[in-house]
This record gives C-alpha cells, sequence and structure tokens, in this order.
C-alpha cells in the first residue's frame, strides 16, 4: 500500500507542476485517469485488508471457543 501512496504523491507532485508550466491538455486527462485508477486501487486494498482481518479475528475467536470447549470437555471426563 506504500507503494500506492507513493504512486499517487508522485501523481500530485507532476499535476502540481503541470498546473505551473502547463505541460499540454493531454497530459491533464491522462494524469486525471491515473488518479482516479490508484484511488480505485487503494479502496480496493484498503477493503481487503479490512475483511482479512475481520476474518482472522473470527478465526482467533473459534481457536479460543475450541479451548474452553476441549477444556469443559475435559472437566466433565474428570467428574
Amino acid at each position: 500500500m506504500l507503494v500506492w501512496c507513493a504512486v499517487l504523491f508522485l501523481l500530485g507532485i507532476i499535476a502540481f507542476l503541470d498546473s505551473l508550466f502547463t505541460f499540454g491538455e493531454i497530459f491533464r486527462r491522462i494524469n486525471s485517469v491515473f488518479f482516479m485508477l490508484v484511488s480505485l486501487g487503494l479502496l480496493v486494498r484498503t477493503s481487503t485488508k479490512m475483511k482479512m482481518k475481520q476474518i482472522e479475528g473470527y478465526i482467533d475467536k473459534i481457536k479460543k471457543l475450541e479451548e474452553e470447549v476441549k477444556a469443559l470437555k475435559e472437566k466433565v471426563k474428570i467428574y
């Protein structure tokens, strides 16, 4: 994600220089498309990471519950 942010930052610098020196109208259109694509990539990557973190949390809870069930079963066997 750091690479995506770096690319977005560089595109911002290029857009700023373009506004100062007016490189051309075509470059502005291409730069705006790059901004949209990189922003979309960041959005997809962030949402994927959030979902994976939520799934990891569920896996941890399941492991904890399995350990509790195992401990309770052993406790019942003792009686």
